[in-house]
């Protein structure tokens, strides 16, 4: 099981990830931000908001509530 071990913003919507394993990357969240029209991914539309993550059960999670499996995360690794 992968979890993530650091998390810090990059730039638009980009995450630069560090999992347990060591395995490092950026993820690119733009597809997902922009194309799933489920309210609590549109609210994460705005940068301001979506820059506000912290760690969180092994995954980043927004204000909002919304957190995002890591093993999907580490399949967006660049």
């Amino acid at each position: 099981m992968v979890y993530i071990t650091e998390a810090q913003y990059v730039d638009g919507y980009k995450l630069q990830l560090v999992f347990n394993n060591k395995k490092q990357g950026i993820v690119d969240l733009s597809d997902t931000i922009k194309h799933d029209h489920r309210p609590i991914f549109t609210e994460l539309s705005d940068l301001k908001k979506f820059k506000r993550f912290r760690l969180e059960a092994d995954t980043i999670v927004w204000e909002n509530g919304l957190d995002i499996a890591p093993e999907y995360l580490y399949q967006k690794l660049i």
